[in-house]
């Protein structure tokens, strides 16, 4: 999850990109222009299967001076010992 968010911070799209998981990579990226990343806060971790995990998190953000908080729990899936974001829910 750290990892992903410095490479949105970065605009780093091909590592975001490798780290999708296939079944719902988009085609692209779009990184929100301006926007000032402020921190990350992983607020909980569960393993919910052998090779299944969430992570609930809080990014912040300020875009055209405004803060916003981006709360989401992501879920993850492990292939051949690799870690890969699959889909979340606002929370």
């Amino acid at each position: 999850m750290r990892s992903r968010y410095s490479a949105f911070v970065l605009l780093q799209a091909d590592y975001l990109r490798a780290t999708w998981h296939v079944s719902t990579r988009p085609d692209n990226l779009d990184f929100e222009p301006g926007a000032r990343w402020l921190g990350l806060e992983v607020r909980r971790h569960q393993v919910t299967g052998s090779d299944c995990a969430e992570v609930e998190f809080v990014a912040r953000y300020r875009l055209g001076g405004k803060a916003t908080r981006l709360h989401e729990k992501s879920r993850f899936v492990r292939e051949e010992g690799r870690w890969f974001y699959v889909d979340g829910d606002g929370a």
